[in-house]
C-alpha cells in the first residue's frame, strides 16, 4: 500500500500541487468491478482545499488515472453502517448517496479518521458520522501543534510554517557571518548557543535596570486611583440631583400622554360621527320622491330612479362593530326599511297597473284581427279573403320601449325585495303567456289557411284530388292539437306499372289551369308552401330574439355564453340517433340560474310555440310529402342561425325540437317511396317501359338539388340518396325477374340507362358509385341482350360452329374437326345453305320487329340496340369465317352473304322501319 501511495503521490497529486493524506483500496458496493482508490488530499497552496479523490488504474493496467473528485465541504454525511460490528461497508453522502465496500477494515478506519480530523482542522460545516466507533474519532485536533492528523502516516498536515521577508533576511546576515555554517553544523550550533546566552543575560541585566522606573511608574499608578475615587464621589452626588429631575419629567410625560389619549379619542369620535352622517343620511328630495314620486313620467321614474339608489347605498354602508347599538342609527335604519317597503309597494302596483293597461290595448288591435280572420277563415270559397290578411305578427317594441324606463327600478327592486320582484315577473309571464297564444294561434291560423288556399287554387292537394270542406276539416284538426298526425297519401302513390300512354292521360286528368302541367303545379305550389313556412320561421325568429332581450335587459338577467361539451336533454334526440345535434352544439355544462330564468320565462310565454310549429309541419306534409326537403333546408338554417345567435336561447332550442320532427318527417317521405317501391305491381299485358319508381327517384332527385343548394343539411339528403338508389337497384331488378311480356335484360337495360343519364346530369357527388355501377348494368345487359337476340336469326349455323369449338375444346385438334361425322364438310356446307342473303335478311328484319315490340319510345334506344346487333353480327361472322379457315382449311368453303351484305342489311332495315 505505500508504495502505490508513494505512486499517486508522485504520478497524479504533486503534479497538482496536491498531497496525499490517507488512502483506501475500495469496490462499489453490490458490483463486480475492478478496485479503486479513495485519497483524502490537500493543496500545497493557501488557503487549503481539502479533496476526495477517486483514482483508477487505466484499462491497459500500467498506469492510475484520476477519475472523479469531490470537495470535502460538499460531503454531508460519513455512513459508517455500524458503529459495533465492525464492517468493510460505508457510505459517502454528497451530491448522491455513494456505497462502497473497502478491502480491509483498518485502511477504511484510517480513511475515515484522516476525514474527520480534516474535516475539524479546515472546514466550517460540520460533516455527520454516523455509525462510527468512538475511538477513531478524537475531540478537537490543536492548531498550534505540528501533528499528524492522519494516524500511522509519517508526514504532517502542516509540517512548517513559512518565513516573512524579514526573518529571511536576519538568517541570510547570520549564516555570511559564519562562512563554515553549511560546513559545520555542529560549530554553527554551538556558535548559535553561545550567542543565546550572551543574549538571555543582556535581556535580564536589562529588567534589573529598569526596577527603579517600574516604582515611579506604580507611583503614578497610586496617585491615579485615588483621583478616580475623587471623581466616583461627585458623579455619586450629580445622580442624586437628576433623580428628582427625572421624576418630574416622568409626571409631565404622563400628562402629555392622557392629553394626546384625549385629543385622539376626540378625533376618532369626531370621524365616526361624520362617516354616520355622511353615509347613513338621506335628503328630504328623495324622501318625497320615493314617498309620492310620480311614477308615470320620464322626470319622476328618474327622480325615483336615483332616490332609490340613494335609498340602497344607505342600507347597504357597511357598519363598524357598535354602530348597530346606538339608537340614532336603528332609528334611521327603521325609517330606512320603511321607506324600502313602501316604495316597494308602490312601484309592484304601478308596474302591475302598466303591465295590465299595457295587455288591454295590445289585446284590442288583436281582437280586430282575429274577427277579420275569423270572417275570413269561414269563407273557404273567398280566395281573395284568404290571401288579404297579412302573414305577420304585432310588434311589440313600443310597450318594450315604454316597460324599459322602469329597467332599473327592476334591479333596485330585485336587490331589495325579491318576493315582490318575482310577483312581478310571474304576473309578466301570465298576462304576455295570454297575449302571445291568441297572437301566435292567430298568426299560425292565417299561414295554414294561405297554405291550403294554395293547394286548392293548383291541384287540390297534390295527386289525390281533396274536397274544400275535407281541408277546411284537416286545417280544423290541427288548430289546438299536438301534431301528432299520421302519415297520408302524398304524390308517390301506390305505383302500378303502365304504359306510358296510359301514364299521360292520367297526369292530364290532374291538370285544372289551362295548359300547366301537373308538375308545374307541383312546383308552383310547393314554392309557394317554401315562401310561406320562410315567412313564418322568419317572423317568429326577430319576435322570440325581441322578447328574450327584452326580458334581459326589464328583468335584469344576465345572458351567459355556453361552455362547450354539453350533451343534448333526452327531448331532444332524434330516431336512430341520425339527425345532427346542431341546435344544441356547445351547449352549456352547468346552467346559470339566471340564464335558466330567461328559458323558463321564455318557455312559458311561448308555450304554444312548439305545438303549433309542429301543426303547421304536419300540415305540411299532409299536403304533399315532398313539403319536407323545404320544411328541413329552412329549419335547419334558421338552426343554425339562431345557435350562432346564442346557442342555449329558447328560440334555439325550439326549433332544435321542432327540427328533429321535420327530419322524422324527412326521413318517413323516404321510406314511404322505398316502400311503394317494393309495392310495384306489373302489367301482364303491356311492356315494361321505364319504370314509374324510376322517373319519381328522377323527379326527386331534381327537386332535392334544387331545394338542397348550398344547404346545411346536405349530409341528410346525400343518405337519403343512397337509400333511394339502393331502393331503386333492388326493384328494376325485381320487376325485371318477374316480368313475362319484356325480357329482362331489356328492362334492366332500359331503367339502368335512364338511370345513369339521370345521374350524369345531375352529378351528385356522392352517387358517383352507383352511376358506374348503373352503367356497367347498363352495359352488361345491353350485350346480354343483343348476343341473346342474335343467336335466333342464325339458329342451326350458331349451334353447329358452338359444337366445333367444343371439339376443340374437348382436345380434337382443329385440323381434325372435319373427320368428325357430325362437322364434317357436307354437314357444314348443308348448314350454310340454309342460310342464304335473302334468309338472313329476313330474319334480321323479324329480329328488328321484335326488338321494337321489347324497347319503349321513352328511352329511344331502338338505334343504339340495332347498331350493337350490328357490331355483334359482324364480329359473330368473323368468328365463323375464322373458325372455317382453321377447322376446314383448303375446304374452300364460305358464307354465302359478306360483311358488305350484312351492312347493307343492317341499313336498308334501319331505314325502312
Amino acid at each position: 500500500m505505500t508504495a502505490i501511495k508513494h505512486a499517486l503521490q508522485r504520478d497524479i497529486f504533486t503534479p497538482n500541487d496536491e498531497r496525499l493524506l490517507s488512502i483506501v483500496n475500495v469496490c462499489k458496493a453490490g458490483k463486480k468491478k475492478r478496485n479503486c482508490f479513495l485519497c483524502a488530499t490537500v493543496t500545497t497552496e493557501r488557503p487549503v482545499q481539502v479533496n476526495v479523490v477517486k483514482v483508477k488504474k487505466s484499462d491497459k493496467g500500467d498506469f492510475y488515472k484520476r477519475q472523479t473528485a469531490w470537495l470535502l465541504r460538499d460531503l454531508a454525511v460519513v455512513d459508517a453502517k455500524d458503529a459495533i460490528k465492525e464492517s468493510p461497508e460505508f457510505d459517502l453522502h454528497f451530491d448522491k448517496v455513494y456505497k462502497w465496500v473497502a478491502s480491509s477494515i483498518a485502511e477504511k478506519n484510517i480513511f475515515i479518521s484522516c476525514i474527520w480530523k480534516l474535516n475539524q482542522r479546515y472546514i466550517r460545516k460540520k460533516i455527520d458520522f454516523i455509525n462510527v466507533s468512538p475511538q477513531l474519532l478524537e475531540e478537537s485536533v490543536p492548531s498550534g501543534e505540528n501533528q499528524n492528523v492522519a494516524g500511522g502516516d509519517e508526514e504532517a498536515v502542516d509540517e512548517y510554517q513559512e518565513l516573512n521577508a524579514r526573518e529571511e533576511q536576519d538568517i541570510e546576515i547570520m549564516m555570511e557571518g559564519c562562512e563554515y555554517a553549511i560546513a559545520n553544523a555542529e560549530a554553527f550550533a554551538d556558535k548559535l548557543s553561545r550567542e543565546l546566552q550572551v543574549l538571555d543575560g543582556a535581556n535580564i541585566q536589562s529588567i534589573m535596570a529598569s526596577e527603579k522606573q517600574v516604582n515611579i511608574l506604580m507611583k503614578l499608578l497610586d496617585e491615579a486611583l485615588k483621583e478616580v475615587d475623587q471623581i466616583e464621589l461627585k458623579l455619586s452626588s450629580y445622580e442624586e440631583m437628576l433623580q428628582s429631575v427625572k421624576e418630574q419629567m416622568d409626571q409631565i410625560s404622563e400628562s402629555n400622554h392622557l392629553i394626546h389619549l384625549s385629543n385622539t379619542n376626540n378625533l376618532k369620535l369626531l370621524s365616526e360621527i361624520e362617516f354616520l352622517v355622511n353615509h347613513l343620511d338621506l335628503s328630504k328630495g328623495h324622501i318625497k320622491a320615493l314617498q309620492e314620486g310620480d311614477l308615470s313620467s320620464s322626470r319622476g321614474i328618474e327622480a325615483c330612479t336615483n332616490a332609490a339608489d340613494a335609498l340602497l347605498q344607505c342600507m347597504n354602508v357597511a357598519l363598524q362593530p357598535g354602530h348597530d347599538m346606538l339608537c340614532a342609527v336603528k332609528q334611521q335604519q327603521q325609517q330606512f326599511s320603511d321607506l324600502r317597503e313602501l316604495f316597494a309597494r308602490r312601484l309592484a302596483s304601478h308596474l302591475n297597473n302598466v303591465f295590465v293597461q299595457q295587455f288591454i290595448e295590445l289585446e284590442k288591435g288583436l281582437s280586430n284581427r282575429s274577427c277579420y280572420l275569423s270572417v275570413s277563415g269561414h269563407d273557404q270559397s273567398s280566395t281573395l279573403a284568404q290571401h288579404s290578411i297579412e302573414l305577420t305578427l304585432p310588434n311589440h317594441h313600443p310597450f318594450h320601449r315604454d316597460l324599459l324606463r322602469y329597467a332599473k327600478l327592476m334591479e333596485w327592486l330585485k336587490n331589495t325585495d325579491y318576493g315582490k320582484y318575482e310577483g312581478l315577473t310571474k304576473n309578466y309571464m301570465d298576462y304576455l303567456s295570454r297575449l302571445y297564444d291568441r297572437e301566435i294561434k292567430d298568426f299560425f291560423e292565417v299561414a295554414k289557411i294561405k297554405m291550403t288556399g294554395a293547394t286548392k287554387e293548383g291541384k287540390k292537394f297534390a295527386t289525390l284530388p281533396r274536397k274544400e270542406s275535407a281541408v277546411k276539416q284537416e286545417t280544423e284538426s290541427l288548430h289546438g292539437s299536438s301534431g301528432k298526425l299520421t302519415g297520408s297519401t302524398s304524390s308517390l302513390n301506390k305505383l302500378t306499372v303502365q304504359s306510358s300512354g296510359s301514364r299521360r292521360s292520367q297526369s292530364s286528368s290532374l291538370l285544372d289551369m289551362g295548359n300547366m302541367s301537373a308538375s308545374d303545379l307541383d312546383v308552383a305550389d310547393r314554392t309557394k308552401f317554401d315562401k310561406i313556412f320562410e315567412q313564418v320561421l322568419s317572423q317568429l325568429e326577430p319576435l322570440c330574439l325581441a322578447e328574450q332581450d327584452f326580458i334581459s335587459k326589464f328583468f335584469k338577467l344576465q345572458q351567459h355564453l355556453s361552455i362547450p361539451g354539453t350533451p343534448m336533454s333526452d327531448t331532444e334526440e332524434t330516431d336512430g340517433g341520425t339527425l345532427s345535434r346542431m341546435h344544441n352544439v356547445g351547449g352549456p355544462q352547468t346552467m346559470p340560474s339566471e340564464n335558466h330564468m330567461i328559458r323558463q320565462m321564455m318557455t312559458k310565454i311561448f308555450r304554444c310555440v312548439e305545438p303549433e310549429l309542429n301543426n303547421l309541419i304536419a300540415l305540411g306534409d299532409k299536403i304533399d310529402i315532398f313539403n319536407s326537403l323545404y320544411m328541413l333546408v329552412k329549419m335547419s338554417h334558421h338552426v343554425w342561425t339562431a345557435q350562432n345567435v346564442d346557442p342555449t336561447s329558447f328560440l334555439s332550442t325550439t326549433l332544435g325540437n321542432v327540427l328533429v320532427t321535420v327530419k322524422r318527417n324527412f326521413d318517413k317521405c323516404i321510406s314511404n317511396q322505398i316502400k311503394q317501391m317494393e309495392d310495384v305491381k306489373i302489367s301482364k299485358k303491356s311492356k315494361v317501359g321505364i319504370l314509374p319508381f324510376v322517373v319519381e327517384f328522377e323527379e326527386f332527385a331534381a327537386l332535392a338539388e334544387s331545394i338542397f343548394k348550398n344547404a346545411e343539411r346536405r349530409g341528410d339528403l346525400d343518405k337519403a340518396y343512397l337509400k333511394l338508389i339502393r331502393g331503386v337497384f333492388i326493384n328494376v331488378e325485381k320487376v325485371a325477374n318477374e316480368s313475362q311480356k319484356t325480357p329482362r335484360d331489356v328492362v334492366m337495360m332500359e331503367n339502368f340507362h335512364h338511370i345513369f343519364a339521370t345521374l350524369s346530369r345531375l352529378k351528385i357527388s356522392c352517387l358517383e358509385a352507383e352511376k358506374k355501377e348503373a352503367k356497367q348494368k347498363y352495359t352488361d345487359h345491353l350485350q346480354s341482350y343483343v348476343i341473346y337476340s342474335l343467336g335466333q336469326p342464325l339458329e342451326k349455323l350458331n349451334h353447329f360452329f358452338e359444337g366445333v369449338e367444343a371439339r376443340v375444346a374437348q382436345g380434337v385438334r382443329e385440323e381434325e374437326v372435319s373427320y368428325q361425322l357430325a362437322f364434317n364438310k357436307q354437314e357444314l356446307r348443308k348448314v350454310i345453305k340454309e342460310y342464304p342473303g335473302k334468309e338472313v335478311k329476313k330474319g334480321l328484319d323479324n329480329l328488328y320487329k321484335k326488338v321494337d315490340k321489347h324497347l319503349c319510345e321513352e328511352e329511344n334506344l331502338l338505334q343504339v340496340v340495332w347498331h350493337s346487333m350490328q357490331d355483334e353480327f359482324i364480329r359473330q361472322y368473323k368468328h365463323f369465317e375464322g373458325l372455317i379457315a382453321r377447322c376446314y382449311p383448303g375446304s374452300g368453303i364460305t358464307m354465302e352473304f359478306t360483311i358488305q351484305d350484312i351492312l347493307d342489311y343492317f341499313s336498308s332495315i334501319a331505314q325502312s322501319h
